[in-house]
């Protein structure tokens, strides 16, 4: 991963904030307890999950000798690392979330407070993974706690561009039965999608007793609606169209966010899933250590 990649996401204030901070597991994750890890990470493995081609870098030592034998090919085996704490961060990347009245699109914020997230948890040696999705699964990186594992997950999430429709529920769904172990699970989206698919996918985790945190981003004008003249919108998804006077509709508008919001709110706090709301026009930074230090009071 080039330097500047690191520059990008990983602005040097940020990162001697972060290492100040923690986000531990605040339910029981496979067998452990809130802020108990069961060892610190010391390079070395302690069950064997699977093979994968050899690649410039990997320890020689996990060259698989039987197998080059058979294939004469180069393959490693690799590990699961002795963490308590393995974290999924599924992020959204469907068109919605190209959206920008500020500067700074709502997919670009995302990544910036998923970069964030992947580094604090490799920091505190737990395992991360990544999953880019839209309306299916685009990219899936499993979790891993190696050294190598922070260039992987900025290089996916640099790549990361919006593309079609989202399906949140359908994709949930998916991740949830591929996870074999239970563990921290971290939606980053505008949840731009029917509350009716989105909810069940989440509860669908908390049944499978993962824990889960939902980071819902936002564009303030998706909130607010505050246009002054008459507008057509167009769906960034779609592509319909819909021309309105704003300003007739806003009280409204607003209500209906607002409920929305409250309703998303509820139904996750039924089912011990933390709902953080952010708005793009509050610095991810500031969002996110305001949510960990809200976390760790609640213990």
């Amino acid at each position: 991963m080039p330097d500047e990649s690191y520059r990008r996401f990983l602005d040097p204030t940020v990162v001697s904030k972060l290492a100040t901070m923690e986000l531990r597991a605040r339910l029981v994750v496979e067998g452990f307890v809130t802020g108990l890890h069961k060892s610190p990470y010391k390079g070395f493995s302690v069950e064997f999950a699977e093979h994968r081609q050899y690649m410039p870098g990997d320890p020689l030592k996990h060259i698989d000798g039987k197998v080059y034998g058979k294939t004469d090919r180069f393959y490693v085996k690799e590990y699961e690392e002795e963490t308590n704490l393995r974290g999924y961060v599924l992020l959204d990347a469907s068109a919605s979330m190209a959206y920008s009245s500020e500067g700074i699109s709502k997919l670009e914020y995302s990544r910036y407070l998923a970069a964030a997230l992947v580094y604090l948890m490799l920091k505190q040696q737990d395992s991360v993974g990544l999953l880019v999705f839209d309306q299916e699964i685009r990219e899936f990186l499993p979790p891993r706690a190696h050294p190598r594992q922070l260039h992987v997950l900025l290089s996916a999430l640099a790549a990361a561009a919006p593309s079609s429709s989202t399906d949140i529920g359908l994709v949930i769904h998916d991740l949830a039965r591929r996870m074999r172990k239970r563990g921290l699970v971290i939606l980053i989206s505008d949840l731009l999608d029917d509350p009716a698919d989105i909810l069940p996918g989440l509860k669908h985790f908390r049944h499978m007793r993962h824990e889960v945190v939902v980071f819902h981003v936002l564009d303030p004008r998706e909130t607010e609606f505050d246009f002054d003249v008459d507008a057509t919108f167009r769906d960034m998804e779609t592509g319909e169209l819909m021309t309105t006077e704003p300003f007739s509709i806003r009280g409204d508008y607003r209500n209906a966010v607002r409920d929305w919001m409250t309703m998303l709110r509820r139904e996750c706090a039924e089912s011990r899933i933390d709902y953080v709301p952010v708005l793009t026009s509050t610095p991810y930074d500031r969002a996110l250590f305001s949510y960990l230090e809200k976390r760790k009071r609640l213990g």
